[in-house]
């Protein structure tokens, strides 16, 4: 889906704010219509936000099920165009009316939807939007979940990633015209020739009698240009896009009434051998997995912090992170592509693995891969992820990798018969950029059954942590061993370490240098980075977390996971120094 971009033929007024809010108590306010009219007593609540911390009220905070938000909207005077109502993200399901009729129904937290209200409204006129909110997991979403009723009768809510269920309206919602006939899609890829850059386009813009394309570098002069839906282009002494300089070229597109502006950069990516390469160059990543997880705002999206984070990031000589566990908003994305970050890019597949809960191994009572759990008709929502997903981002330069699920049982036959179509769904929708999956240490390479169909190998380990706590002379073997394994099953094949770290309590010091303490995961970390110094086929690292998250509480989680670099109001704690240390070091010797 493209995003939403002014032009001379697309306008757009964004409707975030403050709007009426209600928590739907009995999960009944659809049998009773509460689309049909204004919200009885709602209360006053931000969008985009999380609604979870906004208040102070448990009902608010814990409720399972339906919320309702509301506001009045005018419409433009839009002439023969039409008009469009887009959401950013509505976890986990999101159904929209407009003036009581029903306008859209969307499944699936992180990905942008919308519909065309034209003929709901009339120019220049106020109407109400309506949408109800479920936050509410089951064994057929992604990610998986199920509910539960306690001993008063009341539901809860059980999953198994290790990130607190946030919910509600995350992600800014547009109101957009744009004519009828238009642009309704468009796939970029890039090659390098030499010193010039390639660029194969394809147009989709039905019904359209003259479509042309034209490149503008990044000052808006035109480089290049072309007729047609589809073809090839040349631009003559390309600046390349490169990790740590996102430059970024326009193919304005033009369908006869309709211009559509889509920024994209010059560069390949490639895997030859265990070498992963950008613009034919070996790379290695530097960096972390993250969350979109800020206090009070929940998964918000907010400019300031994702700026913020981004800046603490070059601080550190990072280059790159994972979107775990989860597409994130497409200002990130975007604002990734301009600061040259490379990405790699993940579906909402978490939790599908019922011998974890909560950062805890072992059974959890569950069977994983059954016609009663994760069965055909969750593996086709995670198909729908996937498409939806490189819909979205196919044409952002910074993604390099598709990551299809974290951590997922992959040692039974039952997660190989889920897994492996899973996979061609990614290379049918994509065939220019490597697809992995992120394994976990439940799957060593003894064990698993997946491993052979993907290009990349990424490996979340907690040697020293979950396994060998606060041991760092056998996790160091164990975690060499590992490697070593992996390497026999699977030769001359690039690594990527996408988690490992332990919890460290921010200000908790210890001359004995035990497990929780700062200077504990000052040691974990050294100890990681010495075993990947040793092997040439680990090829990134990216360390569990950039910043301390919210989680469900418990027994192993004191006021959220603590392995962040930073705590959760982006405080550095001592691993932090160090690790910059050693970050700007590779940085300078391998210049990106």
């Amino acid at each position: 889906m493209l995003s939403v971009r002014d032009s001379a033929s697309r306008h757009q007024t964004v409707l975030d704010g403050v709007w009426d809010f209600k928590v739907d108590t009995n999960n009944d306010g659809i049998e009773k219509g509460w689309y049909k009219d204004k919200l009885v007593d709602p209360i006053r609540m931000p969008v985009p936000a999380s609604y979870n911390d906004i208040t102070v009220d448990l009902d608010v905070h814990d409720h399972v099920g339906y919320v309702w938000y509301q506001r009045k909207v005018y419409a433009p005077k839009y002439g023969d165009d039409r008009l469009i109502l887009r959401f950013g993200s509505v976890t986990h399901i999101g159904i929209v009316w407009v003036n009581g009729v029903e306008v859209a129904r969307h499944k699936g937290g992180y990905l942008p939807f919308e519909a065309d209200i034209t003929d709901q409204v009339a120019p220049g006129e106020e109407f109400t939007v309506t949408v109800a909110v479920d936050n509410r997991l089951g064994w057929q979403s992604v990610p998986p979940g199920r509910v539960w009723q306690d001993l008063d009768g009341k539901d809860q809510q059980q999953y198994w990633h290790d990130f607190y269920n946030y919910a509600g309206i995350h992600r800014s919602v547009r109101l957009y015209t744009r004519p009828a006939v238009h642009v309704q899609d468009v796939t970029i890829v890039t090659d390098i020739d030499g010193a010039d850059g390639v660029v194969k386009y394809d147009v989709v813009a039905d019904g359209a009698q003259n479509v042309s394309v034209r490149v503008l570098d990044q000052d808006g002069n035109e480089v290049a240009k072309a007729d047609g839906a589809e073809g090839e282009i040349r631009v003559k002494d390309a600046t390349l896009w490169q990790p740590g300089a996102g430059y970024l070229y326009t193919l304005e597109i033009t369908a006869d009434d309709d211009v559509y502006p889509q920024r994209f950069g010059i560069r390949t990516v490639e895997i030859k051998g265990y070498e992963f390469l950008i613009n034919g160059k070996p790379f290695y990543f530097r960096g972390y997995g993250r969350h979109e997880d800020n206090a009070v705002r929940g998964k918000q999206h907010d400019n300031v912090m994702m700026v913020h984070d981004f800046e603490l990031m070059k601080w550190q000589g990072a280059n790159s992170f994972r979107t775990s566990h989860y597409p994130y908003s497409e200002e990130v994305m975007d604002y990734a592509d301009e600061q040259g970050f490379v990405v790699i890019d993940e579906t909402p597949a978490v939790g599908m693995n019922t011998g974890l809960g909560g950062g805890i191994f072992g059974d959890q009572g569950f069977v994983t891969f059954s016609e009663d759990t994760l069965n055909d008709a969750t593996q086709a929502e995670h198909a729908k992820e996937i498409r939806d997903l490189i819909a979205r981002d196919k044409n952002h330069p910074c993604v390099v990798i598709w990551a299809i699920a974290n951590e997922p049982e992959t040692h039974t036959d039952g997660s190989h018969d889920y897994f492996k179509p899973l996979v061609q769904v990614a290379r049918d929708a994509d065939p220019t950029r490597p697809v992995g999956y992120v394994n976990v240490m439940l799957s060593p390479p003894e064990k698993e059954k997946i491993t052979q169909y993907f290009d990349v190998i990424m490996l979340n380990r907690y040697y020293g942590w979950y396994v060998n706590t606060g041991h760092l002379a056998d996790a160091e073997k164990n975690l060499r061993n590992e490697i070593n394994g992996w390497l026999e099953k699977f030769p001359n094949r690039p690594i990527i370490f996408t988690e490992y770290g332990p919890d460290a309590m921010p200000g908790l010091k210890d001359h004995f240098r035990r497990p929780w303490s700062e200077e504990f995961q000052v040691d974990m970390l050294a100890m990681f980075h010495k075993v990947f110094d040793e092997f040439d086929e680990v090829v990134g690292e990216q360390m569990w977390n950039f910043a301390d998250f919210q989680t469900v509480p418990g027994i192993m989680r004191v006021g959220g996971n603590k392995k962040g670099m930073f705590t959760r109001d982006r405080l550095p704690k001592e691993v932090a120094y160090d690790v910059r240390n050693r970050w700007l070091a590779m940085k300078e010797e391998l210049g990106w």
